[in-house]
């Protein structure tokens, strides 16, 4: 009803020229067929296919097969009273370097008042020519509402029920409306796809179901490269230590998956040494929320050409809006936002942009931003308001440790109660939880070459062969903590 309302308010203030950017194409030549039978009027759709059809009702076009060139179809428009609609599918290539195109459209504009044509160009994406700009109005369909998201759950729920003997879909209302809120920020042509790809296969609609519609779901998007799905989140069981991190994520989860909130947490950054577990952890933030998770790659951010780069960000947050309530994951933020002189100041515009939606964005997008070098970051980024709070991962002391050899350890269906984690644990002091991994893959290696099992010994001689970061970076390592300790809160 709102889409109605909106594209009836334009049309009716005769604007001549009305861009529609929507991939949901049929959704939009629906609502103009229903205004111009409200209205009155003839109503047409070309495509290049096809040339001009008769779209509603009034006088079907001559020639119609030699309307299918743009050329010929704007002089069609021009030399034939009105009123009639016309839409255009479709059409922008042909406004590219075409003069003679865009002059048409400009005398069917400025004849308006007696030719009274209404033009409307229908496309995924239309770049209006600026000989054009006066006189054009640009109408975008609004997304379904929540209400309208379950009614389309319900009619294809309905219709999986009439081909299956009557059977219901199963489901619960938690799984529902956690369907209904990955959802969101799509179009309804999108929405009826994701849908039945949730209920279509088995006739239920489980929590299984979710991270399939949210992969599916951000390949209709179209990310351009930039922003990618992460399909392995884990959970925060599965990360040793950083109870104060856990305990902080768990207090804000209800308010940050809440519809209504007003007081929703923007971000986090993790600040802390390599291989500490920073990545590790923001890719538990998503499983424990159960939120899809983004990773925002600044190496396909940057482009040589001037201005591109914003572009390509501005993008990325924009569709981390549409893919929304969602974890934005920004690792290693310091080596895409030094603002150093020697890039033309890309970097401080990439940062101008990048501040200014964090303090403005109001959808549920989780921030959570990694950074192994505290003096390349800017200070503005820590600044609150735009991320609430800074976390500090150190070098795991023992307990944790040992924890981390026991996850490691059932990871590759080893028996942790066969080794003494106690005294691993005190030979890997130092260590980040990324080099006890690597102890445990190399002892692994050695044992399968001898044909035998994992020993203690083997653990322990992996562990005393390695060379920790804090022993070969023990000076840059110091100098963090000791900046860390009085400024961010320990994970």
């Amino acid at each position: 009803m709102a889409d109605t309302k909106d594209l009836t308010m334009i049309l009716r203030a005769q604007i001549p020229i009305v861009v529609v950017e929507s991939a949901d194409e049929r959704r939009v030549l629906s609502l103009l067929l229903r205004f111009a039978m409200q209205e009155g009027l003839s109503f047409y759709e070309w495509r290049v296919t096809r040339g001009l059809e008769l779209g509603g009702f009034g006088s079907a076009p001559q020639d119609q097969d030699e309307l299918a060139e743009p050329e010929a179809l704007l002089a069609h428009i021009a030399a034939t009273p009105g009123p009639g609609l016309y839409a255009l599918c479709d059409f922008h290539p042909y406004l590219v370097d075409d003069p003679k195109n865009i002059r048409y459209l400009k005398d069917i504009a400025l004849e308006n008042e007696q030719l009274r044509n209404t033009v409307v160009l229908v496309s995924h994406e239309f770049t209006v020519p600026r000989e054009l700009g006066r006189l054009t109005a640009k109408f975008n369909l609004r997304l379904p509402s929540d209400n309208e998201l379950v009614g389309l759950v319900r009619a294809q729920a309905k219709a999986w029920s009439e081909t299956n003997k009557g059977m219901r879909v199963r489901t619960d209302q938690r799984t529902l409306d956690k369907l209904v809120a990955n959802l969101r920020g799509v179009s309804h042509a999108d929405a009826l796809v994701l849908i039945r790809h949730a209920i279509f296969g088995d006739g239920a609609i489980t929590e299984s179901d979710i991270p399939e519609v949210n992969r599916l779901k951000f390949e209709l998007l179209d990310s351009e490269g930039v922003l990618h799905f992460e399909y392995d989140t884990g959970d925060l069981g599965a990360v040793a230590g950083l109870n104060n991190l856990k305990r902080w994520l768990s207090l804000r989860k209800n308010a940050f998956l809440a519809a209504d909130t007003m007081d929703r947490p923007k971000g986090v950054l993790l600040l802390g040494v390599q291989g500490g577990g920073k990545s590790l952890a923001a890719k538990a933030v998503s499983g424990f929320w159960g939120i899809p998770l983004l990773r925002l790659d600044f190496g396909t951010l940057y482009n040589k050409f001037f201005g591109e780069t914003e572009r390509n960000l501005r993008n990325s947050l924009r569709q981390a809006e549409l893919m929304a309530p969602c974890v934005l994951w920004m690792d290693e933020i310091e080596k895409g936002l030094a603002t150093g002189q020697s890039d033309n100041a890309t970097s401080k515009r990439v940062l101008s942009t990048l501040l200014t939606w964090m303090a403005e964005n109001q959808s549920p997008v989780f921030i959570v931003a990694t950074a192994n070098e505290i003096t390349e970051l800017p200070p503005e980024l820590m600044r609150k308001g735009r991320l609430d709070e800074v976390f500090f991962v150190d070098l795991p002391d023992k307990a944790v440790r040992e924890d981390i050899f026991r996850i490691h350890l059932e990871k590759r269906n080893m028996d942790p109660c066969e080794f003494e984690l106690g005294a691993l644990a005190d030979a890997a002091e130092g260590f980040t939880g990324a080099e006890i991994e690597e102890a445990i893959v190399s002892s692994r290696y050695l044992a399968g070459a001898r044909g035998d099992g994992v020993m203690q010994d083997d653990l322990l001689g992996a562990v005393n062969r390695t060379f920790p970061v804090s022993v070969m970076r023990a000076e840059s390592i110091s100098a963090l903590r000791d900046w860390a300790r009085d400024r961010t809160v320990p994970a």
